[in-house]
């Protein structure tokens, strides 16, 4: 059983900051580049009513099955801007700056995951022939664990949940040891932010796609919270635009890791004890990121904590739209199906100025990043390629 919360003091209409196009800039010279695709979901937006769904696709991005290599990429990329004396521009292939950072070797990245994160920056160091090390929460599941290692990362479980990952991380750092955690504590708050822009990438592509399809930008956007990142890039780029009326944004979490519901309701950041168990491994997180806090805050205008069943069912619904889609990558999908039910008087959904002529965006953060979990749901094997309509 769901809850919902509609968030009555929303202060941020229009007048965020919107990031530049540097992260996208970046990214584009990165191998395996690609605009990843932007779905319109026909069936799922027959079956709730309302004009369009969009569905960001982030099952296949730098190579891949989720998005969160944009913000350890770029983060990275701007520690090594930071932390290095020589000019790192010009350049155009990943060759031609592997070769600036001889200098620099042996240099290792760590971070804590709950399994997509950390796949991202183990790439990251793949991609410069740097070590990474990567610590994960006890019960990560296997798969995980062994694409991560796949990247030629070394990876330690930690006896504890995804915030005691964070601090095994954190002890690890040192000269030759660089943190790139995308969550953020009093005294590390750089790293994050970049990470959070480096996010951006996602909505300059979404906002070019759209503009290509001469169709209008989203009415409503439903984020996935975590740590609180990605809804914190959303807030920083829907809100910064200054379009009138700005759209609406709806953030989902786990029931059992549901800190940004529980912060905003509290009036101030409230940590879930743990262990976090939902299967949306990527959104297990007891803790918000403390720069994404007031952005969570002041821009999300409801928070929707939802149970694993609703995920499943979201899996199930995007795979008829021929969406491949992890438990985490549905969640933002479970949150809309979660709000419809349980808003029984529709008082939400006229807030959210919901009706036929609605445009809702929905971003698929993974694929099936846990094939026999996949397969266990939604009934097929996650082999087939998503259907572009």
């Amino acid at each position: 059983m769901g809850k919902l919360y509609h968030n009555k003091s929303v202060r941020i209409h229009g007048n965020a900051s919107i990031p530049g196009q540097g992260p996208l800039e970046f990214h584009r010279r990165l191998p395996d580049y690609n605009v990843t695709p932007l779905i319109f979901a026909r069936k799922l937006a027959q079956r709730l009513g309302v004009a369009r769904v969009w569905v960001k696709d982030e099952s296949n991005r730098l190579g891949l099955p989720a998005f969160k290599i944009l913000g350890a990429s770029y983060a990275f990329y701007r520690t090594l801007m930071e932390r290095t004396s020589f000019e790192l521009e010009p350049w155009d292939t990943i060759e031609q700056l592997r070769e600036k950072l001889t200098s620099l070797r042996p240099l290792t990245l760590v971070t804590a995951t709950d399994g997509n994160h950390g796949r991202g920056v183990a790439r990251v160091a793949r991609l410069f022939w740097l070590h990474s090390k990567i610590f994960v929460p006890r019960g990560t599941v296997q798969a995980r664990i062994n694409a991560i290692e796949s990247e030629g990362a070394e990876v330690i479980v930690v006896e504890g949940d995804y915030d005691e990952a964070v601090k095994a991380a954190a002890n690890e750092q040192d000269r030759n040891t660089w943190l790139i955690q995308d969550t953020a504590w009093p005294g590390y708050e750089t790293i994050p932010r970049w990470i959070v822009e480096g996010y951006s990438t996602m909505f300059w592509e979404v906002h070019e796609q759209l503009k290509a399809l001469k169709k209008p930008e989203p009415d409503v956007i439903v984020v996935q919270i975590g740590v609180g990142s990605l809804a914190a890039a959303v807030v920083q780029f829907y809100r910064g635009q200054g379009s009138s009326p700005a759209p609406r944004i709806v953030g989902v979490e786990p029931e059992r890791a549901a800190c940004a519901f529980e912060s905003v309701k509290a009036g101030h950041m409230v940590s879930i004890p743990g262990p976090q168990t939902s299967v949306m491994a990527g959104l297990n997180c007891g803790t918000l990121s403390i720069i994404a806090w007031p952005l969570i805050r002041d821009g999300i205008d409801v928070f929707v904590a939802v149970d694993d069943e609703r995920a499943f069912e979201a899996m199930r619904l995007l795979a008829e739209d021929g969406i491949i889609s992890g438990e985490s990558g549905a969640a933002g999908l479970a949150g809309y199906l979660e709000l419809s039910e349980h808003d029984t008087t529709g008082s939400i959904r006229e807030k959210l100025g919901i009706t036929e002529s609605t445009r809702i965006l929905l971003i698929s953060t993974e694929g099936a990043t846990d094939p026999e979990m996949y397969h266990r749901i939604v009934g097929t094997h996650p082999n087939l390629g998503s259907e572009r309509n």
